[in-house]
């Protein structure tokens, strides 16, 4: 698996719009004109958003002829997998101390 930021990936998923764009393509892959349909912006404005989540490893996109077909990445879920996996025991630590606090 190529190495991922994780500052990228977070940063890619910030965005609303990048958000919403990778919920539709979980409905599987879809060409880019496609995918912006229900965006009230631009074609470059959604080619602009796809870079930065192909960049974090989240979408890829493929061109073929003249459509650029674009899917879900697994590369950049499963870094926010294991950022998010490698961090829950030292959460979970501290809501157990906030827990007995407000126990107390």
């Amino acid at each position: 698996m190529p190495e991922v930021d994780i500052g990228g990936v977070l940063h890619a998923l910030g965005d609303p719009t990048r958000r919403a764009m990778v919920e539709r393509l979980g409905e599987g892959p879809m060409s880019v004109s496609r995918l912006a349909e229900p965006f009230d912006m631009t074609l470059t404005a959604v080619v602009q958003h796809l870079q930065v989540l192909e960049e974090a490893g989240l979408v890829r996109t493929e061109k073929s002829g003249r459509v650029r077909t674009c899917r879900i990445e697994a590369a950049g879920f499963a870094a926010l997998e294991k950022w998010a996996k490698d961090r829950r025991p030292e959460w979970e630590k501290k809501l157990d101390r906030l827990g007995d606090l407000l126990g107390e």
